[in-house]
């Protein structure tokens, strides 16, 4: 594996030069991102796609991120690389629209109730509150988050913001990833992790806190579950709720979807 002096050097031949020798070692050098976000983006696939289908979006991805990225700035490429490959990954789910339109219905309902119960109590809902006002169990709207998350529709890289009648999308990993060459694009990215923070601080402290050990801190479910004592579909609960809300307050405050 190169040393960190040498990957310097690399980037600064390509990024200087236009060496398409050490472009390729910085793509290789970082290739194993492809492998292990494909894994945390999607647990189970549509019966039209593979993995390799995931890992060559994903590829495509890190490639974009490799071209695009600003070694200047004070950006860990890690983390910028890792928003673009799961961006790259999401698009090719979306364009398979493969989520059943009963599930698209039941989130969608979700999504209603949260807005409609945090505007009546002007807090967010309990789970409680929520199951009641659904008219189910506790129970059943436990099972309802976890067939939700598991289906990838609900994911904080899912939410796609900006003028999409002018075709102009804005991915949420676009916002968290803090670097674009496109100035325009530097403001609305800056304004549009404003309102996430925002929504993100809105959070009951359990649902913010799996939020950032999750996109921030890069842990799995599975690792948050340890973090927070609790089983690793309860976590899988708290994000898709999280998301929920967040859904719910972008549209909101900035009128996105």
């Amino acid at each position: 594996m190169p040393s960190a002096a040498e990957m310097d050097k690399a980037w600064e031949r390509y990024k200087r030069y236009g060496d398409p020798q050490a472009r390729h070692q910085i793509i290789e050098r970082y290739a194993y991102l492809v492998k292990i976000t494909a894994g945390r983006v999607v647990s189970s696939l549509p019966p039209t796609l593979d993995r390799e289908d995931l890992v060559s979006a994903g590829i495509m991805g890190l490639i974009k991120a490799v071209d695009q990225f600003d070694p200047s700035r004070q950006v860990k490429f890690e983390t910028y690389a890792i928003a673009l490959i799961r961006g790259a990954i999401l698009e090719l789910l979306r364009s398979e629209d493969w989520v059943p339109r009963s599930v698209r219905d039941r989130v969608k309902q979700l999504e209603r109730t949260y807005s409609a119960l945090e505007s009546r109590l002007g807090r967010p809902p309990t789970e409680e509150e929520i199951s009641q006002e659904l008219g189910i169990a506790l129970e059943d709207y436990h099972q309802l988050l976890c067939d939700a998350r598991r289906t990838n529709l609900l994911s904080l890289d899912d939410l796609i913001l900006g003028s999409q009648d002018a075709g102009e999308k804005l991915h949420i990993s676009d916002v968290l990833s803090d670097a674009t060459a496109d100035p325009i694009a530097e403001v609305e990215q800056r304004e549009m992790r404003r309102l996430l923070v925002e929504a993100i601080d809105r959070l009951p402290e359990r649902e913010r806190l799996v939020i950032a050990l999750y996109y921030y801190e890069g842990l799995t479910f599975r690792e948050i579950g340890r973090v927070l004592g609790v089983s690793e579909s309860r976590v899988y609960q708290l994000h898709t709720q999280a998301v929920l809300r967040l859904r719910n307050h972008l549209q909101r405050d900035a009128g996105m979807f």
